[in-house]
């Protein structure tokens, strides 16, 4: 995987993070969901390299080979605000002064939080799979509950990490044909690791704490995205048979957005790597240098 990237930890603002970084051009950041690493983009990110880009893959904060922030009682250490500044200041030391960011699932939400906090270090976002945390919350009816119960699962105290480590393999269930055997065991070797497992279990007990607060927030204050938002989601997925219009509920956060849906099932990156990465590649294409 990722032939002709580098692969490192860099200093982030107090915590170590992984990153493989490759290519020349206007950066982009590519951010992961749960419960994968940055190797999901393994297919994505050298037809980005191909189409002029200087492409970084970061493992979360929390996530994969990322350093691990001790849980704190407000989650406020796994928040998205947490985490983008993390990022932002990886994508400094990387020489990335001004850059844009795809952010899929989980990875999603942090691409929103650094697109609000950091506007000046922010060009463009694409966001794949995702609502803003408090419009799911805020529309949570039975369906929603049924189909997203490990949202709340993960928030409780303590049970969900000693469910999942106890046999991790049952509970994700990957696919080293549909994933690649790379990727496959990189995403192992992860998901039976006690501590990341903690830091996935933090980001979703964050979801609903302090970030939803945050985002709660930003709405009442007004404000809104700034640059250009691109939204893509997973037609063999339920973000539209839950909300229909998925752009509507975007526009009321976004100032410039446009999107579609994608014949493809959650994890695009590595279920239409191709399509997926024409389409970043035709909205990245006005990214300026950083």
């Amino acid at each position: 995987m990722f032939e002709g990237f580098r692969a490192e930890l860099v200093e982030a603002a107090g915590l170590d993070l992984f990153v493989r970084h490759g290519g020349d051009g206007p950066a982009v950041l590519l951010l992961h969901g749960h419960p994968r690493t940055s190797a999901t983009w393994h297919l994505v990110a050298p037809l980005l390299v191909e189409q002029g880009f200087s492409v970084v893959c970061a493992d979360l904060p929390g996530y994969g080979r990322s350093g691990k922030p001790p849980p704190a009682p407000d989650h406020a250490a796994h928040s998205k605000r947490a985490s983008a500044r993390h990022l932002v200041a990886a994508m400094e030391w990387l020489g990335h002064g001004r850059f844009a960011v795809v952010g899929h699932d989980r990875g999603s939400y942090v691409a929103l939080r650094m697109a609000l906090d950091h506007p000046d270090r922010v060009t463009r976002a694409a966001l794949l799979d995702s609502l803003p945390i408090s419009e799911h919350l805020d529309r949570a009816d039975a369906r929603f509950a049924t189909a997203w119960w490990h949202w709340f699962f993960y928030a409780q105290p303590e049970v969900p990490e000693r469910v999942i480590t106890a046999d991790p393999d049952s509970w994700y269930r990957g696919d080293p044909r549909s994933m690649g055997t790379e990727n496959y065991a990189e995403w192992r070797a992860a998901i039976h690791d006690p501590e990341v497992v903690r830091g996935m279990v933090e980001d979703y007990r964050a979801g609903l704490t302090v970030d939803a607060g945050h985002e709660r927030a930003d709405r009442e204050a007004g404000r809104r995205v700034q640059q250009p938002l691109l939204v893509l989601w997973s037609l063999q997925d339920d973000l539209e048979d839950l909300y229909g219009d998925v752009l509507a509920i975007w526009r009321s956060w976004a100032e410039h957005v446009t999107g579609h849906g994608i014949e493809s099932g959650h994890h695009m990156a590595e279920h239409v790597p191709d399509h997926l990465a024409r389409v970043l590649s035709d909205f990245l294409a006005d990214t300026p240098s950083s």
